[in-house]
């Protein structure tokens, strides 16, 4: 079956994190990606290893589905290669502290010059201004996107989240721009820059953050559980600050994710009070509404955990299921990485490496239902040097050989 992206090729200039998650992405989609390695390779083989001499996880899980070669960029042969392979590209996507790739005499002119077809993705940790220069990591975005303000409890320090909002959150908002950039190809003709900053990405997914700093101007924010307001958002612990208030209630036997997450919303109140056997509290003036509960909702969870704290939290998502109220147990990632559904949907995928063997990782997030993804495994470093430059950039043999034996790949 054919894919989404069948006959583009993108040329992953990209390291770490964020670039070759966006990369990856694309392969998936099944664009030709071909991963553009130093000859010592991309630092995460390296990084994380759980078994000597063989490509980290933090590698294998990021770059799947891609073609390895690897090239000296820093040579004048490199340079020259290097300007080939762009002339055969459609994408190229790179990850390089600020101005890398424009010291190497890679500007944006000139690779436009040498193929106006191409789209050009570059990712930062910040846009044009004042931070421009700055180093960035995954939560040093998190700290200036507005994440970690509003993460954590009321008296406790700045949190980062598990999720990595800043690399891959940045990676899956560069695949958008990309593939906006390759539709508006198909009329102008012409690629064009995408440039995307992990700042930028993570303010994005705190945009309701933003929207109740606004809204902060015309008092306490009811929907938080929080006592004091100041002039900011603050942190709020599991509350969810949206219309629906929601909490993370305890249950048996009480380890560290025997919690369920749950939602109440007008509809189910009546439903809970039963559930946790105090059906009186669904007519009582005191509780029985939306705002009647709203200066205590604290105490209305604590109900809710008088009861779940019993039961194991698989039983406790059955019995509000059963009344269709919103919830959701907090899973491990143990819990994850063996849970039946999402093996079999593939979003837990499972994967044969030549050394390392079988490996699970993060399947495709989306479904196509004409472009169904295969999800493959990384390459070796270096795996496809002679495909690439022998039998598609037409180099002899001995050229290939003197270039391996010159440093340059």
């Amino acid at each position: 079956m054919s894919k989404a992206l069948d006959g583009v090729r993108v040329l992953d200039m990209t390291h770490v994190q964020s670039g070759p998650s966006a990369t990856q992405i694309l392969g998936w989609l099944g664009a030709d990606v071909v991963k553009v390695e130093a000859p010592t390779g991309d630092i995460t083989r390296r990084q994380l290893r759980d078994l000597p001499d063989v490509d980290s996880l933090y590698f294998t899980m990021l770059n799947g589905s891609k073609r390895s070669i690897t090239l000296n960029t820093k040579s004048d042969e490199g340079k020259r290669l290097f300007l080939d392979l762009v002339k055969r590209s459609d994408v190229l996507v790179e990850n390089f502290a600020p101005g890398a790739l424009d010291r190497m005499g890679f500007t944006w002119e000139v690779l436009h010059e040498a193929n106006p077809r191409l789209v050009y993705a570059s990712i930062k940790g910040f846009g044009p201004g004042a931070y421009a220069e700055y180093k960035a990591y995954e939560v040093i975005a998190q700290a200036m996107g507005g994440s970690m303000s509003t993460t954590g409890f009321e008296t406790g320090p700045p949190l980062a989240t598990g999720a990595q909002i800043g690399d891959s959150g940045t990676g899956m908002h560069t695949v958008a721009g990309i593939l906006a950039a390759l539709y508006q190809r198909t009329s102008t003709g012409l690629g064009q820059r995408v440039e995307v900053a992990m700042q930028d990405s993570v303010l994005n997914l705190c945009r309701v953050k933003l929207r109740d700093q606004q809204r902060l101007t015309h008092g306490p924010l009811s929907e938080y559980p929080n006592e004091d307001f100041g002039d900011e958002v603050p942190r709020s612990g599991n509350a969810s600050g949206g219309g629906q208030p929601g909490w993370a209630v305890r249950t048996a036997p009480g380890g560290p994710n025997d919690y369920v997450y749950v939602i109440i919303q007008p509809t189910g109140w009546e439903h809970i009070t039963r559930i946790i056997g105090r059906p009186e509290l669904a007519t009582d003036p005191d509780w029985a509404t939306p705002e009647a509960r709203l200066d205590k909702l604290d105490k209305a969870f604590g109900l809710i955990e008088e009861w779940s704290i019993n039961l194991p939290k698989w039983d406790v998502l059955a019995a509000l299921n059963e009344h269709n109220i919103p919830c959701g147990p907090i899973l491990s990632t143990k819990e994850i990485i063996d849970d039946p559904t999402l093996n079999a949907n593939g979003i837990v995928a499972t994967v044969e490496h030549p050394e390392r063997g079988t490996y699970k990782t993060v399947g495709l997030p989306m479904r196509l239902s004409d472009s169904p993804a295969d999800v493959g495994r990384s390459p070796l470093l270096g795996e496809h040097n002679t495909h690439v430059y022998q039998d598609e950039l037409g180099l002899a043999p001995d050229e290939l050989a003197a270039l391996k034996a010159n440093g340059v790949i």
